[in-house]
């Protein structure tokens, strides 16, 4: 899909969409419940990848209009079958672990760029675990079964390792303890994770910031939940803000847990010459933070080595794709650097990289300078209706299938 945007400023009032980090979180505790209540849901395509994987081992699943009814998800009972996670790394990583519960040989599948993704952490525990670990360039078979023990895990890779076990290390026969190694980086993460499993009931003692004791024969509680509105993609709408734009987000919990609130220090910190970001813990908001760094003056970020392995590789893209606007970036291998510039209107069409979260900072500069962007149904992967939303706010938007 093809997208045109015309010069034009934002106004009005938005709610942010729910966060899609939490949801997933949510419907998987929800599923191993007996019956539990998901509200405030967008059917992104991430989350309709989570969806279905829990169908797929079994978890009885009820979806209405912007919440899921589910549970009765018992994964040491799960026959073979095939997971579908489209082109989520959470799907993918979160439900690894529970594939290793039941001894059923299960196979998880996806686009190549999906499985381009680190998976050594889980590999390394199946080996030590006996259990079978096949993967190929879109799929990964395991079949065998998960013990309760010592577990180590790397902080510097991704948070999503982390989550993984901590669901699943609650259902095992056995006390188990999670330590983890290196540099813990996206730590906030795994503080969502922590509160979703106390709603649900769960259990878990911390000790410092790294280790973490989990009893094993807990079960999950049912209940309602209501996802809060995501800070990740409520930054792209706060966003126009920086632009000349007045626009109220709304459905944001001031007292939330998601470490993309930091967006509004950062907001802040352009606004008043801040030149230096450091991303390490919010990698998310890297390709806004580029495009607006391009609109301040320039900036230059740390903690950039992860984005090599987003949805694509958004530090060597975002510099692709600004450099039609005619601003230089510089990017290293963990620090990309904006240059000062004059953002002026792209000569060519601007690529989406399949990636929603380029999509949408490519969009917001469009609406300075007018611009197209292929590749534009990339927002469905978190965010399916922000054209259209950002329409309310009186950005002309044009598509062409």
């Amino acid at each position: 899909m093809i997208v045109t945007i015309e010069k034009s400023k934002a106004e009005g009032k938005i709610s942010a969409p729910p966060s899609k980090s939490l949801a997933h979180r949510v419907l998987i505790a929800g599923a191993f419940s007996e019956k539990s209540e998901v509200t405030n849901i967008e059917y992104s395509n991430d989350i309709e990848a989570t969806l279905d994987c829990l169908e797929a081992l079994g978890a009885k699943v009820e979806r209405r209009e912007n919440s899921v009814v589910l549970g009765g998800l018992d994964p040491f009972l799960a026959k073979d079958c095939v997971l579908d996670c489209r082109e989520s790394g959470s799907t993918l990583r979160f439900m690894l672990p529970l594939c290793m519960l039941g001894g059923s040989k299960i196979t998880l599948k996806g686009t190549k760029r999906l499985f381009s993704r680190n998976l050594e952490i889980y590999e390394e525990i199946a080996a030590k675990n006996g259990i079978a670990f096949i993967k190929g360039e879109d799929y990964v078979t395991v079949c065998g079964k998960l013990s309760a023990g010592e577990f180590k895990v790397a902080g510097n890779i991704s948070s999503q390792f982390i989550t993984g076990l901590l669901f699943v290390l609650p259902l095992l026969k056995g006390d188990s303890t999670l330590e983890i190694t290196d540099n813990f980086e996206s730590a906030p993460y795994v503080n969502l994770t922590l509160k979703a499993l106390y709603d649900a009931g769960i259990k878990t003692s911390r000790e410092g910031e790294k280790l973490f004791t989990v009893c094993g024969g807990q079960i999950y509680k049912g209940g309602k939940v209501t996802v809060e509105g995501d800070y990740s993609n409520a930054a792209f709408l706060d966003a126009f803000n920086l632009i000349d734009g007045n626009v109220e987000v709304l459905g944001l919990n001031p007292d939330s847990l998601q470490g993309d609130r930091v967006y509004l220090d950062m907001y802040k910190g352009l606004k008043t010459g801040q030149k230096e970001f450091d991303l390490t813990d919010c990698p998310d908001l890297a390709p806004v933070m580029f495009a607006l760094a391009s609109v301040f003056g320039g900036a230059h970020f740390t903690g950039t080595k992860r984005l090599k392995i987003k949805e694509s590789d958004r530090a060597k893209v975002m510099a692709l794709e600004l450099e039609k606007f005619g601003i230089e970036v510089d990017v290293g291998d963990n620090e990309v650097t904006v240059k000062k510039g004059i953002l002026t209107p792209p000569v060519e069409a601007l690529c989406g990289h399949n990636d929603h979260r380029i999509v949408m900072a490519l969009s917001l500069l469009c609406s300075i300078t007018g611009g197209s962007i292929t590749e534009a149904e990339a927002v469905a992967k978190s965010y399916p209706d922000f054209f259209e939303k950002i329409k309310t706010l009186g950005i002309v938007v044009k598509n062409e299938n």
